[in-house]
């Protein structure tokens, strides 16, 4: 087979508008591995998500959660990389975001900090949250952010969100003079930073040559700009039906959307060849 690995990004793309992985999708990713390839879910949520995710579907394969900030082992059990934000461009994150009053919050592993509850965005994780079980997600509200960072947690992702698009865009040209960090979007009213050079295309170059597979043996999946990395680093790169017009800019092949099962039909043609 031409291919050995598939890697999917998980909103937008494996999951339908509801979170769930559908029965047609996931008996498309069970024929993959059935043929010998590897599927690895590669996210910006926290990685306690991703793993729940991956354990539900039984995949058993490793996980590029937080953008390409941490590469685990399917079951959690072993971190096989992780890169966090320093501490101090962390602090200037922060203050940038307080100055121009635009909402944010960061994760560690398991635990995902913010200075105030937003209401849709809580909603986003309690859509899953209750099925976690061992994987369950912390929320920390923090009085002073700052102050927490001098305990040095491993921090690997912040999210900024606001709706109104130019105040956003705005906000991330101020971003770009921050040393140490990397900039990127999974959403229309979102901006996601990571550590500088991190990306999902970064963690699947990291597992890919861990496991020697080439880069022309890997098919990668996706709906936004966080995944056009991942893109570079495939030799099939396949763009949702729902996704931004830049990630369809960016691919050899768009497929339906996530909620016409789109992930499962683009493995059946193009790599199973069914």
């Amino acid at each position: 087979m031409k291919y050995k690995l598939i890697a999917i990004d998980m909103d937008g793309t494996l999951l339908n508008s509801q979170n769930i992985v559908s029965k047609k999708n996931s008996e498309a990713l069970h024929k993959a591995k059935e043929q010998g390839l590897y599927v690895i879910l590669s996210t910006g949520r926290i990685l306690t998500s991703a793993l729940y995710y991956g354990q539900a579907i039984e995949l058993g394969d490793p996980i590029i959660a937080c953008n390409g900030a941490i590469v685990s082992s399917g079951n959690g059990d072993n971190i096989l990389y992780d890169k966090s934000i320093e501490v101090e461009a962390s602090k200037e994150l922060i203050k940038l975001a307080e100055e121009n009053h635009i909402y944010y919050h960061f994760y560690d592993r398991d635990t995902f900090y913010t200075r105030e509850i937003k209401d849709d965005v809580v909603r986003f994780y309690d859509s899953y949250d209750d099925n976690l079980g061992d994987h369950k997600m912390n929320i920390e509200v923090l009085d002073d952010p700052v102050k927490f960072l001098d305990r040095k947690p491993s921090i690997y992702k912040f999210v900024f969100i606001d709706n109104d698009k130019e105040k956003l865009l705005d906000f991330r040209m101020k971003l770009s003079y921050i040393n140490g960090v990397e900039i990127s979007s999974s959403w229309e009213n979102n901006i996601e930073v990571m550590s500088s050079g991190i990306s999902k295309g970064y963690g699947l170059k990291y597992l890919i040559d861990t496991l020697n597979i080439d880069k022309s043996q890997v098919v990668a999946i996706g709906d936004n700009e966080n995944d056009i990395p991942m893109f570079k680093i495939s030799g099939l790169s396949i763009a949702m039906g729902n996704g931004e017009s830049t990630i369809k800019e960016n691919a050899d092949i768009v497929t339906d959307t996530n909620d016409e099962n789109g992930v499962a039909k683009a493995i059946e043609k193009h790599v199973l060849n069914i």
